[in-house]
C-alpha cells in the first residue's frame, strides 16, 4: 500500500489515463478525490472545468475541509480537438486547447501549493505528452499545448525547491495510449495505418492507461523523494529515435 493514508485529487478522471490513474491510487491505498468536467459515478468527486480558477479555488477547500491535507495532485485533464493543423485551427481551438491542457495545470499547480508547504511535502504529477517532445504537423495546438506542459513542470519544481521544501513537480509523458478517444479515433484509421503507427515504436504496440497510472504511483509515493523537474518517458521508445 505505497500510498496509505494520503489524499490525492486527479482530474480528467471520468475516463482513460485519469480513470486508470485514480482507481490504481485506490488500490495502494489512498483517498482519491475525482475531478472532471464529466458526470463520474461514485463517491468524492468534483465537477469542474478545470481552465476556471474559482473551481480549483472551490475544490482545494472541499478537499482540505473533508481530510484536512492533499497529498497528492494529478493534472490530468486534457483535449485534443479536430482541425488542428496550423492552417485549421482557429483562435478558438487554439485558446480552448490551452486552458485545458497548460492553464488548467498551471492552476493546479498555483493553488495546491499553499497547503503542501503547510503540510512540508507534497507531489504534483502533470500528463504531458510526446507530442511535447517531438512535433506532430495535424496537431499544432495540442503539441504546442503540451510543449508548454514540460516547461511550466520544470519551472513549478525550481520553484518549490526553493520555497516548498518536501513538495515536487514531474511529469508523466506518455505516447499515443489506447484510452477509449483513442480507440474511437484509431477505428476510423485504414488498418495498415494503425499498423504503421504501432510499428513506428521500437516496441512495436501503443501505450496502455495502466502503464502511465505505474510511472504517476512512483512519482506520487515516497520512494521518489529525490525526484523533481523530471520527465519521465512512458512512449515505448517513440521519442529515442
Amino acid at each position: 500500500m505505497k500510498l496509505a493514508s494520503k489524499v490525492a485529487i486527479v482530474t480528467g478522471a471520468a475516463s482513460g489515463i485519469g480513470a486508470a490513474i485514480a482507481e490504481r491510487f485506490r488500490s495502494e491505498g489512498a483517498m482519491v478525490v475525482s475531478a472532471d468536467l464529466e458526470a463520474i459515478p461514485g463517491p468524492e468527486i468534483h465537477k469542474m472545468d478545470v481552465s476556471v480558477e474559482e473551481g480549483w479555488v472551490s475544490l482545494i477547500l472541499e478537499v482540505l475541509g473533508r481530510h484536512g491535507r492533499v497529498d497528492i495532485l494529478v493534472n490530468a485533464a486534457g483535449i485534443s480537438l479536430n482541425e488542428d493543423t496550423v492552417e485549421a485551427c482557429t483562435p478558438e481551438t487554439l485558446a480552448r486547447t490551452f486552458a485545458v491542457n497548460l492553464d488548467g495545470m498551471f492552476l493546479g499547480c498555483k493553488h495546491v501549493i499553499a497547503p503542501m508547504r503547510r503540510q512540508g511535502n507534497g507531489s504534483i504529477i502533470n500528463i504531458g505528452s510526446i507530442l511535447g517532445r517531438v512535433a506532430d504537423g495535424a496537431s499544432a495546438a495540442y503539441t504546442a499545448s503540451k510543449g508548454g506542459v514540460g516547461m511550466l513542470t520544470k519551472s513549478t519544481a525550481l520553484h518549490l525547491a526553493r520555497t516548498a521544501l518536501g513538495v515536487r513537480c514531474n511529469q508523466v509523458s506518455p505516447t499515443y495510449t489506447l484510452t477509449p478517444m483513442m480507440e474511437r479515433w484509431l477505428a476510423e484509421l485504414p488498418a495498415g495505418n494503425r499498423r504503421a503507427l504501432e510499428t513506428a515504436h521500437p516496441l512495436g504496440r501503443l501505450g496502455r492507461p495502466q502503464e502511465i497510472a505505474a510511472a504517476a504511483l512512483f512519482l506520487a509515493s515516497d520512494e521518489s523523494q529525490a525526484i523533481t523537474g523530471a520527465d519521465f518517458l512512458v512512449d515505448g521508445g517513440y521519442t529515442a529515435q
